[in-house]
């Protein structure tokens, strides 16, 4: 159908939400509008939904929910039946988005496990492994601005859902009309049916209880004094991560006011992403106050965690890859100390993510595994070593974008497990006289400065999809051959699957899932050029190696210039 048809079939048939029913009124005969709506489908893919809020196909409502989760039931049904968990952050219509979930599956006879309140993401991953479910959804936008929402779509083994498993899921969407050939029932039958089951509060302490095994100097914070100004972003870290800290002795721990509370329109920072100052700009203003060791803040699912920590005077914000960089050496650095680390240690880190690592793992013989941006990739890792009776091999796995793991408990990334394990490391430095922006500046004295530089170029809505297909087309026929002076030596292009001796023309294969991504390597300094999975945007992800920090910005700085040029990126 084109746009108008499916405007008209939903104004005749959308009428369980006033909301939809007022915006799908207030477009009437705007073309534009309706064709924004209404021209696709949003996508279900390993990643599960990501829309704004809204009426439409192309947009997150109880219809989209609806059929995504009949989809669901049916490819559950088709591999033997099984439970379900789901939970739900802070976003808007959340907890809305996931009973009707729930009462579909419930009409499918799939048992749903729910959380009675909102939770953070690696507690769905949990549960998912916890009552032996065979999938789960996660309702959540992670760091997307307020009018997004999502459905993020789990496996039986905890992890994101695979590509096969995605794809068996999205076949199943096309066969479903979203308003005829989805099955639903009553919510409060359902319960009372056992058909919907509300987790119960020892699971939350069964989960902090896996947690704490991840400390790795157990004790160590009690008499530590360390200070922590700390920031849910008005999400789902509030109570677990507040929680943990507690139980691990560190009592010093002053929140947010303004950012303490479950709100979906986070007010006070209309990006709600970590990565971002102007997310942490008010914690940043506590620490002025406070003079805490550490500021901790986790996003609306708590799945990532950023930091700020105390340097010359004021505050300084840490990247993802250097939290990453330390928590990887104090990891492989104490436990080698106490005799802890596992015969044979394995580090994983993604392809965006910083080559500092490499030399850390180098040191400590560690080995280090490479997988594609995607934490689910990290948990398909730790499910091979699962299968082998070696999990206990695996140390540490991380991504750029502040997402860590230490454990197998879960298989995504969980800030309420980083944030206990940033608060240990940051105590262990403290009873040495030494800040975190100490710690890191010691590891680039050793290893050179390695700056990691991202930057992202939004295209929005259906031109701006467009635009993203033509760049990266382009790319991969008219590839980049010299880049601030610097030929390109190597091309490793996932799509492809392919590694290119730009000198000699030999092609080696790449053992890792395809990809749409395009990786310049220029001898030591890099340019990866990747479109976002979850959002409209391109990303750059620039290294550049220096001898001191100031040689690598400017080395940086260029290589960025340089790259926007020649993609016509502004």
């Amino acid at each position: 159908m084109d746009s108008n048809t499916l405007y008209n079939v939903w104004c005749e048939n959308a009428k369980e939400d006033k909301d939809l029913i007022e915006e799908l009124a207030a477009i009437k005969g705007n073309e534009d509008e309706i064709y924004e709506r209404f021209y696709k489908n949003l996508e279900f893919g390993t990643a599960g939904l990501r829309g704004v809020i809204g009426a439409g196909t192309n947009r997150m409502n109880i219809y989209v929910v609806r059929q995504a989760t009949q989809g669901l039931a049916n490819y559950v049904n088709n591999i033997g039946g099984g439970a379900v968990a789901i939970s739900h952050d802070s976003r808007i219509k959340a907890d809305l988005f996931m009973n009707e979930a729930a009462k579909v599956l419930a009409a499918n006879g799939i048992k749903a496990y729910i959380t009675s309140e909102l939770q953070p993401t690696p507690v769905l991953s949990f549960l998912v492994r916890y009552f032996g479910c065979k999938a789960g959804i996660m309702v959540t936008a992670s760091h997307n601005p307020a009018k997004y929402n999502g459905y993020k779509a789990y496996g039986s083994d905890g992890c994101q859902m695979t590509d096969n498993a995605a794809g068996a899921v999205y076949d199943e969407i096309q066969k479903i009309d979203m308003f005829t050939g989805v099955k639903t029932m009553d919510f409060d039958k359902a319960v009372e049916e056992g058909l919907i089951e509300y987790v119960n509060d020892d699971v939350y302490t069964e989960y902090l209880a896996n947690v704490k095994e991840q400390q790795v100097n157990e004790g160590l914070c009690a008499d530590s004094g360390l200070k922590v100004v700390y920031t849910p972003l008005n999400g789902t870290g509030n109570k677990l991560v507040r929680r943990v800290l507690k139980e691990i002795g560190i009592n010093d721990v002053t929140v947010v006011p303004e950012q303490e509370m479950p709100d979906g329109n986070f007010t006070t920072c209309p990006y709600p992403n970590p990565e971002i100052k102007e997310a942490l700009q008010l914690g940043l203003d506590m620490c002025e106050k406070v003079k805490p060791d550490l500021l901790l803040a986790t996003d609306p699912d708590a799945d990532r965690v950023g930091i700020a920590v105390p340097d010359n005077g004021t505050y300084r914000l840490i990247t993802g890859n250097e939290t990453g960089i330390m928590l990887t050496n104090y990891l492989l650095s104490v436990r080698k100390e106490k005799g802890t680390l596992p015969k044979n240690p394995i580090v994983v880190r993604t392809i965006v993510t910083s080559l500092l690592i490499d030399e850390i793992c180098k040191k400590y013989n560690c080995e280090l595994k490479k997988v594609l941006t995607g934490f689910k990739y990290i948990g398909e890792v730790i499910l091979r070593l699962e299968e082998k009776n070696e999990k206990e091999r695996f140390v540490f796995g991380f991504e750029e974008s502040y997402g860590y793991l230490a454990g197998t408990y879960v298989r995504d990334k969980d800030a309420v497990v980083a944030s206990m394990l940033i608060c240990e490391m940051a105590a262990y430095y403290r009873k040495q006289g030494k800040t975190l922006a100490n710690v890191i500046d010691e590891i680039y004295k050793e290893y050179g400065y390695y700056r990691n530089t991202t930057l992202s170029f939004e295209f929005d809505g259906a031109s701006g999809m467009k635009k993203m297909k033509e760049i990266m087309d382009n790319l991969r026929e008219n590839p980049l051959k010299t880049v601030n002076g610097e030929t390109v030596k190597t091309i490793y292009d996932y799509l492809k699957s392919e590694e290119k001796d730009v000198a000699t023309g030999e092609i080696t294969p790449i053992d890792l899932p395809k990809s749409n991504v395009l990786h310049f390597c220029l001898g030591g300094n890099a340019v990866i050029v990747r479109p976002s999975g979850t959002e409209p945007k391109i990303k750059l992800y620039i290294t550049s190696i220096g001898k001191t920090e100031e040689e690598s910005v400017e080395i940086g700085n260029k290589i960025a210039d340089d790259v926007k040029a020649q993609l016509g990126l502004n």
